[in-house]
C-alpha cells in the first residue's frame, strides 16, 4: 500500500507541490484565482512557470504542450521543446516564461469549427485551464508537461469542449448559490458540479485486430455472424478475470494512480471481453480531463499487452455495446451534497427543491440531454434492450417517487418509505439495513441515493457535453426558482408551493418501470416525451430559439457557436458513415466475395468429382446452390453500395447529406451485411478471410 500511495499523482503538479515549491504569496495568488476567478499577474505567472519548468525537468521532461480538448471529442497537443538560444558558451539553456504558460498559438483551421473558422483563417488560440493540475505524460515521445487549456478562435468563439463546460459550472455555481443561501448556509462560496464517470470497454487481441479493416478504420465490426456463445449465460459478468486481461489492469491502473485519477473498480462487464473502470468522483472539469486520460491510457496500455482496446459503443452486433455511466452530483465547499435526500427526505426542504427543480430541467430541456449523449456509434446501442431508450424520463425509485406523489396530491408528504432490515436467513450471515429503493438500469437518467447517473453517454464520446447540458439546464431551473422565493413575503409557504408546483407540472418525466417495454414507447408518447432515436435527429435541439436562450443567458453559447456544434454534428455523421461504407465495399470486394468465389469453386470441383464418380451429389450441390445465391445478393448489395455512397459524396448541404447517409446508404450497407454473414456461417473456416466474432471475443 506505500508504493501505492507514493505512485499516486507522482505525475501531477499538484497543489501539495506548488505549495513546496512556490513563495507563500504566489501560492496563494494562484489558488485565489483557482477559486474566484481573475487572472494571475505576469510576474507570478513566470514564478509558476519557472516552478512547474524545473520540477517537470526533474521528473524527465523535455517538452511541453497546450493539452487541450478540440471538437474532435479527442484530446489534442503540440510539443515545444524547453531548448532556449545557447549562451555565449554554447551550452544549452531551458526556458518557459509565464507567458508560455498562459496562452498558446496552435493551427486552428484544421480542427472541426462548422463554420466558424475558413481553412485560410489559422489563428486560434489555448488559455491555461488553472483548475486542472498539470501533469507529465509518458510515451515513446519521452516525457512531456501537459497543461490543461481552453481552445477558441482568433474571433472569440469556444473551439472545444472545455471552455463552454467551465462556464456552465460558473453558471451553476452562481444559482445554487442563491439556493443554499435561501435555506440559511451563509458559509458556503461556492457550489461544485462533481462527477464519476464509469467507463466501459473491449480488448481484442492486437494480431486480430489487425487483420480486420473494419475495426481499424471504423471502431467496430462491419460484418460478423454471432458465435455459438455470446452473453447468453450471463457467466462473465463479474467472472473470473483473465490472467492477460488482469495484467492489463494492473498497469492501467497504475498508469493512471501515476495521473493522479482515482481508479477505484474494475470489473468483467456482460459481453465476453467486455470490461469496465469506474473512478472516484472529481470536479466536473478535472472528470472530464481524467476520462479523456482514461481512454488514452487505456489504448496505450493496451498496446503493451499485444491487445487493442476498443471504445466504440456498439463494437460487435448481437452483444452489449458499451456505454459511459456519467454520476453527477452538486456539492458546496463546506461539505453540502445537495442530493442528500438524508434520513427523511420528505422533510428535507431543500433537497426537494432541488429535486423538483432538477425534474423541471429535465422535463424542459429532454431534448437537449438527450442530443448532449448523441454520437455516430450510441445510434447502434440506444434503445436496444441494453442500454437506456432514446426516451428521456427520470427514475425516483420508490421512496421518493412516493414522496412526489403525496406533495402532488395532497399537498404534505407526511412519511418517507424506509428500507427495513435484510433478513439472509443464514445464522453466520449478518442481517443489515437495506436501500428504500431498488435501482434501474433501465432509466436513462436514474436517481441512485444522493446523485444522478446519466447512463445514455456513450463509451467512445467526452463527458464535457453532457455535463454543460445538465450544468446549465439545472442552472437555469435553480434561477427561476431563486428568482420567486427571493420576492416571496412568507418563504416557507413560498418554498412548499414552488416544489408541489413543479413536481406537478413535471411529474410526466417521473418512470420507474421497464424503460426497455413497448408498452413505455406508447406510454411516453401519450405523455408527449421526445423518442429522438439518432444523433442526427437530436441535433436541431442545440438551435432552438428555447436552446439559444438558456445558453446565451448564460453566456455558454452564443447563437453562433451553437450553430457552428449543429454543422459538425452532420458533418461528423456524414463522414463517419463514409468511412464505414468505403471500409465495407473494400472489405466485400477484395476479401469476402474473393474467398466466398474461391469456396465456391471448391464445391463445384467437389460436385463434378462426386458426380463423375457416380454417386449422388444433392449435399454438396444444396450446399453449391445456396453459396451461389448468398453470391449473387451480396454481389448485387455490393455494387449497390458502391453506387449510393458515390451519390452521397456529390451532396453538397451538410445536413441533406448526413440523412442521406442515415437513410440510404446505411440501409445499403445492412443490405450487404446480412448475405456476407450469412455467407459466414456456410464457408469453409480455414477460407473465411477475417476473424469472426469468435475468434474476436474469446481470445483475449
Amino acid at each position: 500500500m506505500s508504493e501505492v500511495t507514493e505512485l499516486f499523482g507522482k505525475n501531477v503538479f499538484t497543489l501539495g507541490k506548488m505549495k513546496e515549491r512556490l513563495p507563500k504569496n504566489v501560492y496563494k495568488e494562484v489558488i485565489r484565482v483557482a477559486d474566484k476567478g481573475g487572472e494571475l499577474s505576469m510576474e507570478t505567472a513566470n514564478v509558476v512557470a519557472k516552478a512547474m519548468k524545473d520540477w517537470a525537468e526533474e521528473n524527465g521532461a523535455t517538452h511541453y504542450t497546450h493539452w487541450f480538448q478540440p471538437l474532435t471529442g479527442i484530446t489534442a497537443e503540440k510539443h515545444d521543446a524547453f531548448v532556449s538560444i545557447p549562451d555565449e558558451d554554447g551550452k544549452m539553456i531551458t526556458e518557459f516564461s509565464g507567458k508560455e504558460l498562459i496562452k498558446g498559438e496552435p493551427d486552428a483551421s484544421s480542427f472541426p469549427s462548422g463554420g466558424l473558422r475558413a481553412t485560410f483563417e489559422a489563428r486560434g488560440y489555448t488559455a491555461w485551464d488553472i483548475t486542472s493540475p498539470a501533469f507529465l505524460k509518458e510515451s515513446s515521445c519521452g516525457i512531456i508537461l501537459c497543461i490543461p487549456t481552453a481552445f477558441c478562435s482568433y474571433t472569440g468563439e469556444a473551439l472545444d469542449k472545455k471552455t463552454p463546460l467551465l462556464r456552465s459550472m460558473e453558471a451553476l455555481n452562481e444559482q445554487a448559490l442563491r439556493i443554499v443561501r435561501l435555506f440559511g448556509n451563509k458559509e458556503a462560496t461556492k457550489v461544485t458540479p462533481c462527477v464519476g464517470p464509469e467507463q466501459e470497454y473491449f480488448l481484442v487481441d492486437s494480431d486480430l485486430y489487425m487483420k480486420r479493416l473494419d475495426l481499424m478504420f471504423a471502431g467496430r465490426t462491419l460484418f460478423g455472424a454471432p458465435a455459438p456463445k455470446g452473453q447468453e449465460m450471463d457467466d462473465h459478468y463479474f467472472g473470473v478475470i483473465r490472467e492477460r486481461v488482469g495484467a492489463f489492469m494492473k498497469d492501467l491502473n497504475e498508469e493512471l494512480w501515476k495521473l493522479g485519477i482515482l481508479a477505484k473498480t474494475q470489473h468483467n462487464e456482460v459481453a465476453p471481453a467486455q470490461h469496465e473502470l469506474a473512478p472516484i468522483f472529481d470536479t466536473a472539469n478535472i472528470a472530464v480531463d481524467h476520462n479523456q486520460l482514461v481512454m488514452e491510457t487505456m489504448k496505450r496500455v493496451a498496446v503493451n499487452h499485444n491487445m487493442r482496446c476498443l471504445l466504440h459503443e456498439k463494437p460487435y452486433a448481437g452483444v452489449n455495446g458499451s456505454g459511459k455511466h456519467n454520476n453527477w452530483s452538486i456539492n458546496t465547499d463546506n461539505g453540502v451534497n445537495m442530493l442528500d435526500p438524508g434520513d427523511t427526505p420528505n422533510e428535507n426542504m431543500q433537497f426537494l427543491l432541488v429535486l423538483a427543480c432538477i425534474l423541471k430541467a429535465v422535463d424542459d430541456h429532454a431534448d437537449l440531454l438527450r442530443q448532449s449523449a448523441a454520437d455516430v456509434g450510441n445510434d447502434h446501442r440506444l434503445g436496444a434492450n441494453e442500454a437506456p431508450p432514446a426516451i428521456i424520463s427520470v427514475f425516483l425509485g420508490e421512496q421518493l417517487e412516493d414522496v412526489v406523489r403525496q406533495l402532488v396530491e395532497t399537498g404534505v408528504a407526511a412519511t418517507a418509505i424506509q428500507g427495513g432490515k435484510l433478513e439472509t436467513g443464514v445464522s453466520t450471515l449478518p442481517d443489515f439495513e437495506k436501500d428504500a429503493t431498488d435501482r434501474n438500469r433501465t432509466s436513462p437518467f436514474a436517481f441512485t441515493g444522493n446523485k444522478f447517473e446519466f447512463r445514455s453517454v456513450g463509451s467512445s464520446d467526452s463527458i464535457a457535453s453532457p455535463n454543460t447540458i445538465l450544468n446549465a439546464i439545472v442552472a437555469e431551473a435553480f434561477d427561476e426558482a431563486a428568482t420567486i422565493l427571493e420576492a416571496a413575503d412568507d418563504f416557507e409557504i413560498a418554498v412548499h408551493d414552488l416544489i408541489k408546483k413543479y413536481m406537478t407540472e413535471h411529474q410526466r418525466i417521473i418512470f420507474n418501470g421497464d424503460g426497455y417495454s413497448d408498452e413505455w414507447v406508447k406510454e411516453a408518447e401519450r405523455r408527449g416525451l421526445h423518442n429522438i432515436k439518432t444523433m442526427i435527429e437530436a441535433a436541431p435541439a442545440l438551435t432552438t430559439d428555447r436552446s439559444v436562450e438558456l445558453f446565451e443567458r448564460f453566456k455558454i453559447f452564443t447563437r453562433t457557436e451553437l450553430e457552428s456544434r449543429e454543422e459538425i454534428i452532420y458533418e461528423t455523421y456524414a463522414k463517419s458513415l463514409n468511412i464505414e461504407a468505403l471500409t465495407m465495399v473494400d472489405m466485400a470486394g477484395k476479401q469476402i466475395i474473393p474467398a466466398v468465389v474461391k469456396y465456391a469453386g471448391v464445391l463445384a470441383k467437389s460436385v463434378n468429382e462426386v458426380k463423375a464418380a457416380g454417386a449422388k451429389s444433392s449435399v454438396e450441390a444444396k450446399m453449391l446452390d445456396t453459396v451461389v445465391d448468398l453470391l449473387n445478393e451480396a454481389e448485387e448489395a455490393y455494387q449497390k453500395l458502391k453506387e449510393v455512397s458515390a451519390k452521397a459524396t456529390a451532396i453538397k448541404d451538410v445536413k441533406e447529406k448526413a440523412f442521406y447517409y442515415k437513410d440510404t446508404v446505411k440501409t445499403a450497407m445492412d443490405e450487404l451485411r446480412k448475405p456476407c454473414d450469412e455467407l459466414e456461417m456456410i464457408v469453409d473456416k480455414s477460407m473465411w478471410p477475417i476473424p469472426t466474432y469468435a475468434d474476436l471475443m474469446f481470445e483475449v
